[in-house]
């Protein structure tokens, strides 16, 4: 039915002055990166009626570079081991237990996508060759067309999602619901603003990166899912810990989207240095360039600070055949004109990924039912205070099959619902581009209370308006974002994983533990939760 008038499609009823195209599902899926895809497909196989919201056609899966981190049978690795590195990288943050359900459903997750015809690149016939990245201590990366993995991820979901009903340029506008369960979605899509009936909803719309100037997320990524999840009441958690990549190709402008230079060119051998060819990240930590990322960006960001200068050089001349092992990269490079064989690259931390999210457990629940997320926008205890490398392509394909089965058994038992028409709202929007710099100098890398105040102050000033138009609407939760992101950074007086306080150096042991956020009329609050869901 995608691509049907709405109206003809499911009848239409009053809402106010507006009248609201309707129709009924029994999983609506948010977002077609791998968690979503992964969790639409898992929910069909369970014969239940799927429709899948896509906003603009374009995924942060697809620019993963890296590879997944899973743990392969027959070689030197162990699930005890890879949850060792990931609690290690987590910062005292990470739900052991929650690592070790993911991490030990790794295999069977790879070997599915495998079999929705994913192929990664072999040592020899039906060997996955295998890397090693920043915080991992065993080479456990597989990865496809050298650097290129997240490609071959959403090639091989898309041709196996093409029996879905995939619907382009709907944006969800808000997750309906009776107080007590889920009862749909407000959507807009080009025949204006409509209602999807539906008992279950998947929130898997990414992440947050466009709060800042410079980002690796595709444009997309405006914080859909953490706006929608605190407006239905629905606490986040961890959303402080935002992960600034290293080391993005830096072209003379820090603006929109940049391109990643994967980590996997350090695990190769590639070094950190700065103008004078000084090492960034000698005497900081042990692991050096390949420490957790958090190190890595913060160590780059005191260099620049000290020197000056507008970014800092990857030496990757000492690694035979870049351009095959790492294609992507050395194609960005050559748009601007660099050519890593023969000088070092230039690059700057950027945002990368959110660490926390809308609080769930490992089968992708949150505390209202009907109401479930996947891949970046969750937080599920994976990731703590700092994700370590490639494990998030590892959770978007673990947990979105687990959240589209349990999705799909929550349908079948609600059986038919039908939500109500909603009240017009206004949101909270302050100026994009003023909040992006303003977020990039004062919640970036480093933050202190001085700069989150006047982020604070900023979002105060905020004007109500109507939001319905995509433009509008990730201007709305862009805005909500940074108010929980800003009140969570304030609140975590400490320097822990991802989040470092300048004013606060020391990672305090009292604050081993996450911060729930909510909304309501009230406004955000941050409170310290008594259980993860």
């Amino acid at each position: 039915m995608s691509g049907l008038s709405a109206r003809t499609a499911g009848g239409s009823f009053a809402c106010g002055a507006s009248t609201l195209w309707q129709q009924r599902a029994d999983v609506v899926v948010i977002g077609t990166g791998v968690g979503g895809l992964v969790a639409a497909l898992a929910a069909h196989r369970q014969g239940r009626r799927v429709i899948v919201l896509s906003k603009t056609g374009e995924t942060a899966t697809a620019y993963a570079q890296g590879g997944i981190a899973v743990v392969l049978p027959g070689n030197d690795d162990s699930v005890d081991a890879h949850v060792a590195d990931t609690v290690a990288a987590g910062g005292g943050l990470c739900d052991p237990d929650a690592v070790r359900s993911i991490v030990a459903d790794g295999y069977r997750a790879v070997a599915d996508l495998v079999g929705a015809g994913a192929r990664f690149d072999e040592t020899a016939p039906g060997r996955w060759a295998l890397t090693r990245e920043g915080g991992h201590t065993r080479h456990r990366i597989i990865h496809a067309g050298g650097d290129a993995t997240g490609a071959e991820v959403q090639r091989a979901l898309d041709h196996a999602a093409a029996k879905l009903d995939i619907r382009r340029n709907h944006v969800a506008l808000q997750i309906l619901h009776d107080g007590s369960a889920v009862t749909g979605v407000l959507v807009n899509n080009d025949d204006g603003v409509g209602i999807l009936h539906a008992p279950s909803v998947i929130l898997a719309t990414g992440g947050l990166g466009h709060l800042y100037c410079a980002t690796t997320n595709p444009e997309g990524s405006t914080g859909d899912g953490i706006a929608l999840a605190l407006w239905a009441g629905v606490p986040v958690a961890d959303i402080e810990f935002i992960q600034f990549h290293p080391t993005m190709l830096f072209n003379g402008e820090v603006d929109g989207r940049l391109p990643l230079v994967t980590e996997a060119i350090r695990g190769e051998g590639a070094v950190l240095v700065d103008s004078q060819g000084v090492s960034v990240t000698a005497g900081v930590h042990p692991m050096g360039d390949l420490a957790p990322r958090d190190v890595v960006a913060a160590a780059i960001d005191a260099r620049l600070t000290a020197t000056g200068d507008p970014c800092v050089y990857l030496d990757a001349r000492g690694i035979a055949d870049f351009g095959r092992r790492f294609p992507t990269v050395a194609a960005s490079c050559a748009a601007a004109g660099i050519d890593p064989t023969r000088e070092p690259i230039p690059v700057v931390p950027g945002a990368h990924y959110s660490c926390g999210g809308v609080v769930t457990d490992v089968y992708g629940r949150t505390e209202l039912p009907g109401l479930f997320a996947a891949g970046e926008v969750a937080r599920t205890g994976m990731h703590g205070a700092n994700r370590l490398a490639s494990n998030s392509l590892l959770e978007g394909l673990v947990v979105g099959s687990r959240a589209g089965r349990v999705a799909a058994d929550h349908a079948a038992q609600a059986g038919s619902v039908r939500a109500q028409a909603p009240r017009e709202r206004r949101l909270d929007i302050v100026d994009r581009s003023l909040l992006q710099h303003t977020m990039s100098a004062h919640a970036s890398v480093v933050r202190d209370a001085v700069g989150l105040e006047r982020l604070r102050e900023l979002l105060a000033t905020s004007s109500q308006r109507e939001a319905r138009s995509r433009k509008s609407f990730e201007d709305a939760a862009l805005t909500l974002t940074a108010q929980a992101v800003v009140a969570a950074a304030l609140a975590r007086t400490e320097t822990r994983g991802c989040h470092h306080r300048d004013d606060f150096p020391g990672t305090d042991p009292n604050q081993e533990h996450p911060l729930s956020i909510r909304h309501s009329t009230g406004g955000i609050t941050v409170a310290t939760p008594t259980a993860v869901c």
